[in-house]
């Protein structure tokens, strides 16, 4: 599997390194290649893993063999996005 990177993701991820230094490009592919839960929002795909005392959350679309990242963040409120019942990995 391919991980593209687009330009709004790389901002952002560096962004987010600079609050939380452990939101390194690997942690994102990481959590991208190898998520907790894959949950379906608006027509794309988030892949999040519990992330710290939050969840690394990485907004993606599927083009074929590769995953494009749209955008990604760190968030504090698990219990608002972590479906309990999402059996998807």
């Amino acid at each position: 599997m391919q991980i593209i990177w687009t330009k709004h993701g790389e901002e952002r991820q560096q962004q987010w390194q600079q609050k939380r230094p452990d939101i390194t490009r690997e942690a994102v592919e990481t959590v991208l290649s190898y998520p907790e839960q894959i949950v379906s929002e608006n027509d794309v795909l988030v892949a999040q893993s519990k992330f710290g005392t939050g969840l690394l959350r990485v907004v993606f679309i599927e083009l074929g063999n590769s995953k494009r990242i749209i955008t990604l963040y760190w968030t504090s409120q698990v219990k608002r996005y972590w479906q309990e019942n999402n059996h998807e990995s």
